[in-house]
């Protein structure tokens, strides 16, 4: 796991720092992580819970499922730290379901095995990204288990559980009710034989189990029979009033992103339905047995029950005192960093889970959601190999750093945006080597050049001063200087207060351009040096305490770049030189912190040069088949579409070569029922309503049933 701590620095005798260093330098917590003392929150202060969405075990992280939450929830966190803000960021994968016993089984591996590994491949992307987590986890514990099942008894206990009865297909042979994934079967539309339950991967059509032709299980080829089963269903109906008041209430105070605040709005207003928490599985935690559920034998949560306790039970394996966090409404503030595809499920439906046990949970204060980040002019793919998985970024020898500043500029917080290899190298070339990178390596070259690396005294008349914050004015260079640094910082904390990530990583950019800026405008040389030192001395006083501070303002974007920077300063990780004081907005207050006499390290490159010839290379390397595989493709393509005609020929060689009246009538009767049952079960899965749905399916079942029959005895009678 990556550290989420800035690189300590060894001490130093040449190391000079304000008085009030004390102040000035960041706290951690990595000694004490190291003896394994916990981060627990502290009475009176500021208490920062952060915890991006739990990423699905089954596969591996593309760019897009990195910078939608792990990725911006680190930089949030560790922005926090660098206000020294108690921080706690928690994450880990989400283990259990359909999705992972169907992997497990195409693999012939068992679920817990299938996890085992990409728990770890997980563990590795995110330390290669060096995102900081204080605990990495997993949702298959004891834990889990046991906090799971605790919320689901008092939510049952309060009345807010309730049991209904469900029609699904079930497989005699295997003896187990089937998944969607778990039918395959032929497409009613486009007649492709191996569609999913829930989808057609051919003609993508979302579908329902019932609807396939001669459905069949994916286990053993069984044909499945309809069945009923017994469910829970948690009645957030009911809960409505309490959870939307409570919604309303934290959009505004959190400050939501307007992607959260629309789709949780939505909601409330097409009205809450009760929401199945159970299913007929194995590979999950299972339904307790108490009064009420005496006849749950078999069954397991449904993985959007219990995925978002992971959150808490993944704290609670960190620490025993987990209740600290997650039941401390006063003293915690909760912010959550996903996808947009998965706001629903923790601003309706997982705090409905919460406030129905009637206990002080801690629920979420803000909630930041991304749109789609797409790969060049299309979606990543991993069975096409299409665009960059996290496990082959680090292939090409680009740094994480470069990786990180790029999706992070490139966040697709209000629509969708597209990575792009011409636009990775532009960026690395044109803003982090020629802005940043130049304008630190200039300083501390120069620095190093000419005042063998020891900041000069302070010169009389540039007015600066030490002990105090500088001030700025509209008169000189350096008052024009000093002015603009504290605006462009107080700018920065704005941003990543209100987590506008993507402005806050700009106007960092835009501090270290009005640093080069300055050096411009004061015309840094070998003849400001000579002619005019008391000038060139408070030019390299300002510039290279605007270098420290910068680092405080790279770090939650490039934590590895601010500690080169600070290594070669020579000075220990810092905060953001701002105060919140009793105005409002509170003030930025940049001053000489890095004193006369102090010696810096040595300098070196931050960043190198990327050859634009590399992109086309790279976007060969990641764009999809080659030749060959493509040749492939379209003969495949080509002995599918023979095979769907040949088996059209066969459906049609069975049917009667004249429809009566009737078959034509019932087969109309059947398109229309099926898409009853396919409105039935959208409505189901975006309310968790069911009792539609066994409705329509019955319904369909019989008129399918009564065509097949009256089929075959058409047919029949024109065989005699």
């Amino acid at each position: 796991m990556a550290s989420p701590f800035p690189i300590a620095l060894p001490s130093s005798e040449t190391r000079k720092l304000s008085t009030a260093s004390s102040k000035l330098l960041m706290k951690t917590t990595e000694a004490d992580a190291e003896a394994g003392v916990k981060i627990l929150p502290r009475k009176g202060e500021a208490n920062v819970l952060v915890t991006s969405a739990l990423p699905y075990v089954n596969n591996v992280p593309h760019l897009g499922n990195i910078i939608g939450s792990t990725l911006s929830a680190d930089v949030f966190a560790r922005y926090s730290r660098s206000r020294n803000r108690n921080t706690l960021y928690i994450c880990g994968t989400d283990e259990y379901g359909t999705a992972t016993e169907t992997k497990a089984l195409e693999d012939n591996v068992t679920p817990q095995a299938l996890c085992d590994k990409y728990h770890a491949l997980h563990a590795s992307v995110y330390k290669w990204f060096q995102i900081g987590f204080d605990h990495f986890g997993r949702t298959t514990t004891p834990k889990q288990t046991e906090i799971c099942q605790d919320i689901f008894l008092r939510l049952l206990e309060n009345g807010y559980m309730e049991k209904r009865v469900m029609t699904q297909l079930y497989c005699p042979k295997d003896d187990r009710f089937l998944a969607d994934r778990y039918v395959e079967g032929e497409c009613p539309r486009c007649s492709y034989d191996d569609a999913r339950g829930d989808q057609c991967d051919k003609c993508g059509q979302l579908l329902d189990a019932i609807e396939l032709i001669k459905p069949r299980c994916k286990i053993c080829s069984t044909p499945p029979v309809p069945k009923e089963s017994p469910h829970m269903f948690i009645r957030i109906d009911e809960l409505q009033p309490q959870v939307e008041e409570w919604a309303k209430k934290a959009a505004v105070e959190g400050g939501w992103s307007s992607n959260g605040r629309i789709i949780t709005e939505s909601w409330f207003k097409e009205g809450l339905r009760p929401f199945s928490v159970t299913r007929d599985l194995k590979w999950g935690v299972d339904v307790p047995k108490v009064k009420g559920t005496e006849d749950m034998d078999g069954k397991v949560f449904y993985v959007w029950f219990d995925a978002p306790i992971g959150y808490p039970s993944i704290t609670a394996n960190y620490t025993d005192e987990w209740r600290q966090w997650w039941q401390n409404p006063d003293d915690v503030k909760l912010f959550q960093f996903m996808g947009k595809d998965n706001v629903r499920f923790h601003t309706v439906i997982f705090p409905s889970c919460l406030l129905g046990t009637k206990q002080p949970w801690t629920l979420l204060n803000h909630i930041s959601t991304t749109e789609y980040l797409q790969y060049e002019s299309g979606k990543f793919s991993k069975s096409r190999n299409i665009g960059v998985f996290g496990d082959k970024a680090g292939a090409i020898g680009v740094a994480p750093a470069v990786w990180r500043y790029y999706l992070i500029a490139n966040r697709p917080e209000g629509n969708d945006t597209h990575f792009a290899w011409t636009d990775f190298i532009a960026r690395n070339n044109g803003e982090l080597l020629a802005n940043l990178g130049n304008f630190v390596n200039r300083v501390l070259t120069f620095c190093s050049k000419k005042y063998d690396g020891v900041l000069p005294e302070l010169p009389e008349g540039q007015g600066l001063q030490v002990g105090a914050p500088l001030e700025g004015d509209d008169e000189t260079v350096n008052g024009r200087f000093i002015r603009d640094v504290n605006r462009i910082i107080a700018q920065y904390v704005s941003a990543m207060e209100a987590v506008r990530i993507r402005l806050g990583l700009q106007t960092m950019m835009a501090l270290s351009a009005r640093g080069n800026l300055f050096l411009t405008e004061s015309g840094l040389d070998n003849a400001l040096f000579n002619n005019k030192r008391s000038e060139c001395d408070a030019v390299m006083l300002l510039a290279i305490n605007l270098i420290w501070v910068i680092s405080s303002l790279v770090h939650p974007f490039m934590p590895e770049t601010a500690d080169q920077i600070c290594a070669q300063v020579d000075a220990p990780a810092r905060v953001v030189p701002f105060v919140d004081d009793a105005s409002a907005e509170g003030r930025a207050v940049f001053s000489l912190d890095l004193l006369p006499g102090h010696k810096i390290g040595k300098p070196a490159h931050l960043f190198k040069r990327i050859d634009e010839a590399q992109g086309d290379m790279w976007r060969s390397q990641f764009g999809g088949e080659s030749s060959a595989k493509s040749a492939a493709k379209k003969a495949m393509a080509k002995l599918e579409k023979e095979k769907k005609k040949a088996a059209q020929a066969a459906k049609e060689a069975a049917m009667p070569k004249v429809k009566t009246p009737e078959m034509i009538e019932l087969e109309k009767k059947v398109e229309e029922q099926g898409a009853a049952v396919r409105k039935a079960k959208e409505a189901a899965k975006q309310g968790g309503g069911g009792g539609d749905v066994d409705k329509e399916v019955s319904a369909l079942l019989q008129l399918k049933t009564e065509l097949t029959e009256l089929t075959a005895r058409v047919k029949a009678l024109e065989v005699e």
